[in-house]
């Protein structure tokens, strides 16, 4: 998702945004059964996790107790609690602020990963690399053949990104930002399984809603997972459905997901946007069900 600097307000925005641009959308994939074709996740194994800040753990400086940023140990998001569940050794070198394209080159736009005064600049990460989260991954699989399993959240902050550089606040160039995640996710899976020759697990996390009484906001998580599950179909991946599963979480409370207590609280009041222990866990368990393990 995005930093601090991200507000509940500039999410409801984009889902407009979304609605605008992209009328009716189309539901997110099932979980592919080809991962029954792969080794299943044993304990032991590796388990590499690619993706932004909802997968490094990010919590926002307003949030209690005071996030130590100098310290990536303590920050765990859902990889974490799935080493821990599964007992399979978590490599993760996700960056708060990636983009889909930043993931693949360290030389394009990120939304506070790759800047002067961006995350990875000014905090250590989980884990310490030179070049892009990518080429991390191929190197990492061509030497790790006891990985099982890779997934893959990203995208949110390209629609933050835009938000941020666009006179209109991205009304227009929409469809073509949903396009270019696509076409990177695309660029990302081809050379995780063809450029680091990997054939076992990946699955797709899908993104969740800040709140699922707003339609819009709605809009745009599901717009962006679409985005992403429809350019990993190709790649025999599953889907793990993040979407849903905060949405029956949230029932409790009505659809809020922040009164649910699935989002980090902000002693400025309210919630941010990034998950709470209690919501990584509920991704962990969204991945753990549709992998094969044993």
């Amino acid at each position: 998702m995005t930093l601090a600097h991200t507000t509940r307000r500039r999410v409801g925005t984009c889902a407009a945004l979304v609605v605008a641009a992209c009328g009716v959308l189309v539901a997110a994939l099932p979980a592919d059964a080809s991962s029954r074709y792969h080794r299943p996740v044993t304990a032991g194994s590796h388990y590499l996790a690619l993706g932004d800040s909802v997968t490094f753990g990010y919590r926002e400086p307003a949030n209690l107790p005071t996030p130590n940023y100098p310290d990536p140990t303590s920050f765990v998001g859902y990889p974490e609690n799935i080493g821990a569940e599964l007992a399979v050794k978590v490599v993760n070198p996700s960056c708060p602020g990636e983009t889909s394209g930043s993931l693949i080159d360290t030389a394009q736009p990120s939304y506070a990963c790759e800047t002067p005064t961006g995350y990875r600049t000014n905090f250590p990460l989980h884990v310490r690399y030179s070049g892009s989260q990518l080429d991390f991954a191929v190197r990492f699989l061509r030497e790790n053949k006891d990985t099982r399993l890779v997934s893959l959240m990203i995208g949110a902050n390209d629609g933050f990104l835009c938000q941020a550089t666009t006179a209109d606040h991205c009304a227009s160039e929409l469809p073509a930002v949903l396009a270019k995640v696509s076409a990177n996710v695309t660029t990302i899976l081809h050379r995780i399984r063809d450029d680091a020759r990997y054939h076992d697990q990946i699955v797709i996390l899908n993104y969740y809603s800040t709140n699922y009484t707003d339609p819009l906001q709605n809009a745009q998580s599901q717009a962006l997972n679409n985005a992403m599950d429809s350019a990993a179909a190709p790649f025999h991946v599953t889907i793990a459905d993040g979407f849903s599963t905060f949405q029956k979480a949230a029932v409790q409370a009505g659809g809020d997901t922040c009164a649910a207590g699935l989002l980090t609280k902000l002693t400025t009041g309210g919630c941010g946007v990034h998950p709470s222990i209690a919501g990584q866990e509920l991704l962990a368990g969204a991945i753990e069900r549709v992998i094969n393990q044993r």
